[in-house]
């Protein structure tokens, strides 16, 4: 996992390893949007921030980056590679950028840092999982060319208590056209 975890720079985005001094910034940009963690499993958005967080800082199947706007310096977000597996798969997900950087060639620029890293690492499959009424988040995976696998059905209760479904999507190796 230590391979996936370096910086990453394509302009107009930058991904740096989660670090104490990205704490407060990410507590900052996480409250510019407090309708959004309505479809997460968690609240980085208020209370829940110092515990969210703790558990993404923890787990050893995640890798936690700071994503950093290039052109202001401003951190925008973060987002994660997540269970890399010995058989060469891993999801990219735990996504959350500011409001004004959403959508568009941003995330795009962000998601194809991440993709081409991770398959320069040795992986063959990228995973996303995303909460079904998160349309935007699925559209976005789709123009990626990740192809819809399949539905889990209330795997997942979230921070409120909604039991959540979640799609699932892969992106092969061979798919990827950057």
């Amino acid at each position: 996992m230590t391979a996936l975890s370096t910086i990453l720079e394509h302009a107009p985005v930058r991904l740096e390893p989660l670090a104490d001094e990205h704490i407060e910034p990410l507590r900052a940009a996480c409250r510019l949007d407090q309708e959004i963690w309505g479809i997460y499993p968690v609240n980085l958005g208020g209370d829940g921030f110092d515990d969210a967080l703790a558990m993404f800082r923890s787990s050893p199947e995640w890798v936690n980056f700071a994503v950093i706007d290039a052109r202001s310096g401003e951190l925008a977000g973060l987002t994660n590679y997540i269970r890399p597996t010995q058989y060469g798969v891993v999801e990219i997900g735990g996504t959350y950028i500011v409001p004004e950087v959403r959508g568009g060639a941003f995330n795009r620029a962000m998601k194809k840092l991440m993709i081409e890293h991770a398959f320069e690492c040795g992986f063959h499959k990228i995973e996303f999982r995303v909460d079904t009424r998160n349309k935007r988040s699925q559209a976005a995976v789709l123009k990626l060319g990740a192809q819809q696998e399949g539905v889990m059905r209330q795997n997942m209760v979230t921070w409120t208590g909604y039991r959540r479904d979640t799609a699932v999507f892969g992106l092969l190796k061979d798919e990827w056209h950057g």
